[in-house]
């Protein structure tokens, strides 16, 4: 009992971690959903509801026709990434009718993960352009499907058009790993870009 009463107090006088709210963003069907819910310590909120008939006219699933279902709001998670930092993570829906939904998230968000698909390249665009308006550091995680990643580095930020301070890494959003290294790359260029206000 006396242990438990320890640890107890030692929880106690242990300060609260500092919390990150990070976008987890891209196109439609780049893996936000599949990621958030790799890398998540808890069971992801999810807001995914099928795709049907009357969206056929407005949703383009050109190479992504295998997909049934979409996000119509946000996917939510939480990892730690030590004792004293926690990001809180929020999926985007890729939808170009739910965009409006971007900045009511972006709210309060210190960095984001573009999530891009080599296949369909210009359907994250969109998701590179908000954080560059909006001067919201980010990082490019290329999503290898079917673990595959054809291209190289540079050929992929040459394709975006992307400034050399961007990060570009390779992932697989299935991988808990992969999608923690995105994050801590995501953190990495946080703390760079907030040292010289320091």
């Amino acid at each position: 009992m006396a242990g438990s009463d320890t640890t107890a107090q030692a929880s106690a006088d242990r300060p609260a971690p500092d919390t990150v709210k990070i976008l987890i963003a891209g196109g439609f069907g780049v893996g936000k959903t599949t990621m958030v819910g790799s890398v998540s310590e808890i069971v992801p909120l999810r807001t995914e509801e099928p795709l049907t008939m009357a969206g056929l006219d407005v949703d383009d699933l050109e190479g992504v026709e295998e997909k049934r279902a979409t996000t119509v709001a946000l996917d939510f998670g939480r990892i730690s990434v030590s004792d004293d930092l926690v990001l809180y993570l929020f999926g985007t829906p890729g939808q170009q009718r739910f965009w409006f939904m971007w900045n009511d998230l972006a709210v309060g968000a210190l960095g984001a993960v573009v999530l891009v698909d080599v296949r369909r390249p210009k359907s994250s665009f969109a998701a590179i352009d908000f954080f560059e308006r909006r001067g919201i550091p980010f990082v490019i995680a290329v999503n290898g499907f079917y673990g595959e990643h054809p291209y190289p580095v540079e050929d992929i930020r040459d394709a975006l058009a992307l400034p050399e301070g961007v990060p570009v890494l390779l992932c697989d959003a299935r991988e808990r790993d992969s999608c923690r290294d995105v994050l801590i790359a995501l953190i990495d260029r946080l703390i760079a870009e907030a040292a010289p206000a320091l």
